[in-house]
């Protein structure tokens, strides 16, 4: 039995994370625990997380439980080889804090490090809050987990905007790595 196995909840998920080889991501789109269960993690609209209901304050270890984060068809987990637990995310479970542009490409970092170039395979999508009727824009991170853009790193990209004729009419949009992302209306410059 591996040292994984013999642990279980938080030390367990700290454990497979850590196995990783160097900064990469572990594979945990391969893995598919017997074990499943619920753990008392909540990532909050703010990109804060909670672990039965305190903030869990030490940030290598939020950025060790990203790392083993999973969106499955029934809701998001921390997983590892041995066993899966479900957690809550109110919204999306990171926040794009930072948006540069690099030569073609707008490169995103997140609240847990991760830097994410838009593109064919991480697109920008911008929904209308119910509510509010504020833009609530989306960066796609890897496997399905998206970053909420936070407000400042939005306001650069309404900044770098072009009007543009797409589907569904002209837009306000901005490219990256040969894509174009409407995050706007026409003729605002943005949002």
């Amino acid at each position: 039995m591996t040292e994984t196995a013999k642990q279980d909840g938080l030390e367990g998920i700290a454990a497979a994370a850590k196995q990783a080889p160097g900064r990469g991501l572990p594979p945990v789109h391969l893995w598919r625990p017997a074990h499943c269960g619920a753990i008392d993690i909540v990532i909050k609209r703010s990109g804060l997380w909670f672990h039965e209901g305190s903030p869990i304050g030490r940030e290598a270890l939020v950025r060790l439980f990203s790392t083993v984060l999973r969106k499955d068809p029934d809701g998001f987990h921390l997983v590892t080889p041995v066993e899966k637990l479900r957690i809550e995310v109110e919204d999306a479970p990171f926040i794009a804090v930072r948006v540069d542009r690099v030569g073609e490409a707008l490169r995103f970092v997140t609240n847990v490090g991760d830097e994410v170039e838009a593109g064919p395979e991480n697109a920008i999508r911008v929904e209308t809050d119910p509510v509010t009727g504020e833009p609530r824009p989306y960066l796609h991170v890897r496997r399905g987990l998206e970053a909420l853009i936070a407000r400042p790193a939005f306001y650069e990209l309404a900044e770098m905007a072009l009007d543009r004729e797409m589907a569904g009419g002209r837009v306000s949009a901005v490219s990256s790595n040969g894509v174009w992302f409407a995050v706007g209306s026409a003729g605002t410059g943005g949002p």
